[in-house]
C-alpha cells in the first residue's frame, strides 16, 4: 500500500471508525509524508507522544500522528531515542500542530527541534524534569506557584495590554487572554490555557476497556456522546467486535440529540451577548425541554454513559419514539420562528455581521475544523467525508457558509439543527429490531482508533493495550486543538467588547485539550 508514491510499509487495521491504516516511519519518511499530505490539501488530525522504554533496548519514545486522507485515517509512528527525543518541527507545514507539539513536550518530554519552545500545559508548579506520561514518573502533588509566562509583547505609542482571566466573572472555565490594543481596536490576542489539567491520559493507564469508557465520556461534558462513541470504536477495533445495527442507529440518535442541545444553548447565549435577552430565554427553554426528554427516555440529561463498548446501555420503546418525533416537530417550528426574529433584528445583525471574521483562505491555512470551519467554507464533516455506519446510509448534508463571521457561525448552527432533526426522523423511521449490545473482550498489544463528528468538530481517540490487555495508552483529541489558534486571528481589528461574542461564536472547550 502506498500513499503519495512513498514506499512506506502500511498495515491495514480492522477498525470501525473508517478505513484505517498505520505504519512506523523514519524521520525522512515522516517529513516527506507531511509535505505530500499538505500539498494534497489533507489535514493533520492529531499529534501525541508515548513512552516506549519498557518495551526493550531498541525503544525509547514515540511520536504519533493521525492524518485524514481520501481513503480514511492514516496513523504514523516515529520512534525516538531515549537520550535526546527530538523530531522535526511540523508546525511549519501544519500550523495547527504547534500547541500539540508543546503539549507532547510537557507531558512526555519529546520535543521539536525548532518552533515555539514555551510550555503549554506545564505551569511553574511542575518541576523541570516532571513528565506525567513517562512510565517512571511517580504520582505527585505540587504546591501552586505564580508564573511569569513569556507573552509576546506588542510595543509602540498608544499600545497597551488588557489581561483577562484566567478566573472569569461567570461560571466559564478558566483561561487567560492577553490583549494588545490601540484605542478600541485589538492588535493582537494571545491565549494561555492549561488551567484545567486533570491528568486524564495518565488515569487511563491500567484500566480495562469498559472502565476506560466511563473516563472517556468525561473528557468534555458537553461532548460526552462523541467521546464515548469514538472510544467505543477504538475498543471495538481492539476486540474485533461490531455492534448490532440497532445499537449503531441509537448511537447516531444520541449524537444528533447532543448536537441539537448544544446548538440551542449557543444560539441563546449569542443573543444574550448582544443584549437580546429574549433570545437567551427562548433558546434555553427549548434546550431544557430537549434535555429533559433525554433524562426521561435515556436516563441522563447529557446522555453520559449511554454509549458503551459493544453497543449502547439503553434502548428506546415505541412510546419514546413517538415522543421524540413530536418534540422534533415542535422544536423545529419554534427554531424557524426564532431564526426569523434573529434574521430581522437590526441590532443583532449589526453586531453579528463582519464581526470576528475568518476568511476561507485563512481557515484553510490554519486547518480549522467543525462548525467553525464550515462557517468559513471548509467542506469538512466526518459524517459526510468519512461516514461510519449508519451515516453511510443516512447521507447527511453539510451546512456551510462563506463569510466566516459570527453571523455565519450562527447560521451554521441553525442549519445543523434542522439537518439533525431530519436525520433523527430518518433514524427513528427505520430503526431495526434486535440486540443493542455485544460483549467486548480486550486483546493484548493491540491498537484501535475512533473518529466521530461531534457538535464542535471531529473527536479522535487512539487506544493501545499492553501485554496484560489493560490500557497502555489512550489519547483523546478534541477539535478545539485546531480552532483555539483561529480565535486569536478572529479578534484582530475588532473592539475588545466584541471578544465575548466572538469567543462564544466558536464556543471551544477549555477542558478537552487539557488532559
Amino acid at each position: 500500500m502506498q500513499f503519495f508514491n512513498l514506499p512506506i510499509d502500511f498495515e491495514l487495521l480492522a477498525d470501525h471508525a473508517a478505513f484505517t491504516c498505520a505504519a512506523r516511519v523514519s524521520e525522512r519518511e515522516l517529513l516527506a509524508f507531511c509535505k505530500a499530505a499538505h500539498a494534497d490539501e489533507r489535514r493533520l488530525v492529531a499529534l501525541w507522544g508515548s513512552d516506549e522504554r519498557d518495551r526493550g533496548a531498541k525503544h525509547g519514545f514515540a511520536l504519533h500522528l493521525a492524518f485524514d486522507l481520501s481513503p480514511g485515517l492514516v496513523c504514523l509512528t516515529l520512534p525516538l531515542p531515549t537520550d535526546d527525543p527530538q523530531y522535526p518541527d511540523l508546525s511549519i507545514i501544519f500550523p495547527s500542530v504547534e500547541r500539540m507539539q508543546r503539549a507532547a513536550r510537557d507531558l512526555v518530554g519529546i520535543r521539536p527541534d525548532a518552533g515555539d519552545q514555551r510550555s503549554w500545559l506545564r505551569h511553574d508548579n511542575w518541576p523541570a524534569e516532571h513528565y506525567p506520561l513517562r512510565r517512571d514518573t511517580p504520582d505527585q502533588r505540587f504546591e501552586a506557584k505564580n508564573e511569569d509566562y513569556a507573552f509576546v509583547r506588542v510595543e509602540g505609542n498608544g499600545v497597551h495590554e488588557i489581561p483577562v482571566g484566567p478566573i472569569h466573572a461567570g461560571i466559564i472555565e478558566p483561561g487567560h487572554f492577553r490583549f494588545s490594543v490601540m484605542g478600541e481596536s485589538t492588535l493582537r490576542l494571545e491565549e494561555r490555557l492549561g488551567w484545567k489539567h486533570k491528568g486524564i491520559e495518565r488515569r487511563f493507564v491500567g484500566m480495562g476497556l469498559t472502565e476506560g469508557a466511563k473516563l472517556a465520556g468525561r473528557v468534555s461534558g458537553d461532548s460526552t456522546v462523541a467521546y464515548a462513541w469514538a472510544y467505543a470504536q477504538a475498543a471495538e477495533a481492539i476486540s474485533g467486535t461490531m455492534p448490532p445495527p440497532r445499537a449503531l442507529r441509537l448511537r447516531a440518535l444520541l449524537l444528533e440529540r447532543e448536537r441539537v442541545a448544544n446548538h440551542l444553548g449557543d444560539l441563546g447565549y449569542l443573543g444574550n451577548d448582544v443584549a437580546l435577552s429574549f433570545g437567551l430565554m427562548q433558546f434555553m427553554r427549548l434546550k431544557e425541554d430537549w434535555i429533559r426528554l433525554n433524562a426521561k427516555l435515556f436516563g441522563h440529561r447529557l446522555l453520559m454513559d449511554r454509549i458503551v463498548p459493544g453497543g449502547v446501555a439503553v434502548d428506546l420503546d415505541d412510546a419514546g419514539r413517538s415522543e421524540i418525533f413530536d418534540q422534533c416537530d415542535a422544536i423545529g417550528r419554534e427554531v424557524r420562528q426564532l431564526k426569523a426574529i434573529y434574521d430581522e433584528h437590526a441590532g443583532l445583525q449589526d453586531r453579528f455581521l463582519t464581526t470576528g471574521r475568518i476568511t476561507p483562505q485563512l481557515a484553510k491555512r490554519l486547518g480549522i475544523i467543525g462548525l467553525a470551519g464550515r462557517a468559513s467554507a471548509q467542506w469538512w464533516d466526518l459524517r459526510y467525508n468519512h461516514p461510519c455506519e449508519p451515516y453511510d446510509e443516512l447521507k447527511p448534508r453539510i451546512v456551510t457558509e462563506r463569510n466566516g463571521d459570527v453571523a455565519a457561525r450562527a447560521l451554521v448552527r441553525f442549519g445543523e439543527i434542522f439537518e439533525s432533526i431530519r436525520l433523527i426522523h430518518k433514524l427513528l423511521a427505520d430503526l431495526p429490531h434486535g440486540a443493542i449490545r455485544k460483549e467486548v473482550r480486550s486483546e493484548p498489544d493491540r491498537d484501535g482508533f475512533g473518529w466521530i463528528e461531534g457538535w464542535r468538530g471531529d473527536v479522535f481517540v487512539a487506544l493501545e493495550t499492553g501485554a496484560d490487555g489493560k490500557i497502555r495508552r489512550c489519547h483523546c483529541h478534541d477539535p478545539s486543538w485546531q480552532n483555539w489558534p483561529a480565535l486569536e486571528h478572529a479578534v484582530i481589528d475588532n473592539i475588545v467588547p466584541d471578544f465575548p461574542l466572538i469567543n462564544k461564536s466558536f464556543n471551544l472547550s477549555y477542558a478537552g485539550p487539557d488532559l
